[in-house]
């Protein structure tokens, strides 16, 4: 059964409260990685000769973000000199290696280009963009330069340190055959993997909130879990220039900050949100559900129009996504970090924007705030 709400609970837990309370604390922290993902389904990935095209296919069929990368084994040196290998679980040879993971940041990075316009063309050079090998353009984020693994038995604060340093997503070896707990140059053997990621983790603590009630009770800002510097495009952005800015400073998301006359700014470029009225959010994740035809129609339109005619397409509907600009998923100065766990677990977004009572940007709160927050007061409780 759900429960309730926390706003109005005690802000900490003291006497004989504290101690009933440890018992339940120290069994989140004794579960391991393997109860991340008792229900994940088999690994999504794409050969290394698929084009992007056809990866951003699979991508918005099945509802995520990124995908590894396989190639046949012995040629190829993998994602930050990991080798990791699925082999046959009879006789152990190796059938496939991951050679990377593809994220939609590479597909930003790699639709930005380098010429000096792509959005001036025909469309022929964004229908050449999408007929390359995924193979090659691995790595034009800083975060597919590396692969990185997590043992089934890893603890959930080892899992929870990964990922509050800004990891999104990590294979587990199911039967793998090494003792490592995680490394960007892991060498791992295994009959099949699984993917555990940022929102799985989040998931699986929404369903311990119980026993999380301390931290999940008390204010975003307590714990130091609102990020202050937001940077974001304005309403008269264009697509193209959004998806620049987001390349060059390696953003999967941002917001869209109310245009003012009073203000002269480079609609191009970056814009300090803070205190500025939020009207959206343009993200990756956009991209991946907007067919290649539409997306080079609209590459000369501005956020806001691209997002709103994005949401008329039934397919964009139909693949959970939404339109972000009648949907803002935001949260108060003062909100508890529980009520930020539920929007981001129940809306399935990244991120939470801070808005004040005038609706003006105050920050933001990402999944790895909350999973650095909720593990330092995990670590400071008592065993």
């Amino acid at each position: 059964m759900q429960a309730t709400k926390t706003e109005g609970q005690p802000t900490g837990i003291s006497g004989g409260a504290a101690a009933s309370a440890a018992l339940p604390t120290q069994r989140l922290r004794d579960r391991k990685v393997k109860d991340l993902i008792s229900d994940k389904k088999r690994l999504v990935e794409v050969p290394y000769t698929a084009s992007l095209a056809d990866t951003m296919n699979a991508l918005l069929a099945n509802r995520v973000v990124a995908v590894p990368v396989a190639a046949p084994p012995g040629h190829w040196i993998g994602a930050g000199g990991s080798m990791i290998l699925e082999s046959d679980k009879q006789t152990g040879a190796a059938r496939k290696h991951y050679i990377g993971m593809l994220t939609m940041l590479d597909v930003l990075a790699h639709i930005a280009g380098n010429q000096a316009d792509p959005a001036e063309d025909d469309g022929g050079e964004l229908d050449r963009k999408m007929q390359v090998p995924v193979s090659s353009i691995i790595g034009h984020c800083l975060e597919s330069l590396s692969l990185w693994t997590l043992n089934s038995n890893t603890g959930i604060i080892d899992c929870m340190e990964v990922f509050s340093k800004g990891i999104h997503r990590a294979l587990v070896p199911v039967d793998g055959h090494t003792e490592n707990i995680a490394g960007v140059e892991l060498v791992e053997s295994a009959s099949s993997y699984r993917m555990v990621t940022q929102m799985d983790l989040l998931k699986f603590l929404k369903l311990h909130e119980n026993e999380l009630r301390g931290i999940l009770g008390r204010s975003i800002r307590e714990f130091g879990a609102v990020s202050e510097y937001v940077f974001g495009v304005s309403d008269r952005t264009k697509v193209i220039h959004a998806i620049r800015c987001m390349n060059g400073a390696s953003l999967s998301a941002v917001p869209i900050i109310e245009s003012t006359n009073d203000i002269e700014e480079n609609h191009g470029e970056l814009i300090n949100g803070k205190e500025r009225r939020l009207m959206g959010t343009f993200s990756a994740t956009d991209l991946r559900g907007c067919p290649m035809p539409l997306l080079k129609s609209c590459l000369q339109m501005n956020v806001m129009d691209f997002i709103n005619r994005l949401s008329d397409i039934p397919l964009h509907e139909a693949s959970g996504l939404r339109n972000s600009t009648k949907e803002l998923i935001t949260c108060g100065p003062g909100s508890l970090l529980g009520e930020a766990v539920d929007k981001v677990v129940h809306n399935h977004v990244h991120r939470v924007w801070v808005v004040d009572e005038l609706g003006l940007l105050a920050g933001l709160i990402s999944l790895t705030d909350i999973i650095r927050a909720t593990r330092a007061w995990m670590i400071s409780e008592p065993a």
